[in-house]
């Protein structure tokens, strides 16, 4: 079954450490069988707290996700996430 991460962010804290986060992201995909399905498009939060953005990326299972995620690769280019903004990132399985 395939795997999705999905990433809200809930707030910017530090715009410098965002923009180092994106120009490093991508280059973490290679190796790795994922598809990014939307990125911070239009939204409208339909219940609970306001959210600047969303991030829903597939992965063939929920193993490959996990792999992405804990990879050294984006370990190292995660920290720039996490200095730069609030974040809730759930990983989910498909049906």
């Amino acid at each position: 079954m395939k795997g999705y991460i999905v990433f809200n962010k809930e707030k910017t804290l530090d715009a410098a450490e965002m923009a180092a986060y994106t120009d490093k992201v991508a280059s973490t995909f290679v190796g790795h069988d994922i598809k990014v399905l939307a990125a911070y498009g239009k939204h409208e939060v339909l219940e609970g707290e306001p959210t600047e953005g969303v991030v829903i990326a597939e992965f063939p299972t929920v193993e490959a996700a996990k792999a992405w995620y804990e990879s050294q690769e984006y370990r190292e280019v995660r920290k720039h996430r996490h200095n730069g903004a609030i974040y809730r990132a759930i990983l989910v399985e498909g049906v």
